[in-house]
């Protein structure tokens, strides 16, 4: 299966949160129990440094395993840390005995903050 498109716009200096439910052809969750995830953001795909990287258990990436439901948190500092623009960016969940899979890719539109605390 490939990986799903979600391009998402990001407020600078704001808190994002994304939901993601990984789900098998007939829609029931699949169990992530003992799964990794990490999700990077580049400036480009052929970027060799990645502006952001967040990782679970806890960088940013929380994993039900149950449920099948994958929690993504960018803080207000690190959205903050990234300049008006188009970046790029994917999902990839990693399975206990090895197996990575891109869950979801696509594009972030950061639009630039003007309030300053």
């Amino acid at each position: 299966m490939s990986a799903a498109i979600y391009n998402a716009t990001i407020d600078q200096g704001a808190t994002w949160t994304l939901q993601v439910v990984y789900k098998n052809d007939a829609g029931t969750p699949i169990n992530l129990t003992g799964y990794t995830a990490a999700l990077q953001v580049r400036q480009n795909y052929y970027d060799t440094t990645a502006l952001l990287t967040l990782t679970s258990p806890s960088g940013g990436i929380v994993i039900t395993g149950a449920t099948g439901t994958i929690d993504i948190t960018m803080t207000n500092v690190q959205t903050g840390s990234l300049d008006e623009g188009f970046y790029v960016y994917d999902l990839e969940i990693t399975s206990s005995g090895g197996i990575v899979t891109r869950l979801i890719q696509g594009q972030f539109t950061v639009s630039p903050e003007v309030t300053r605390v």
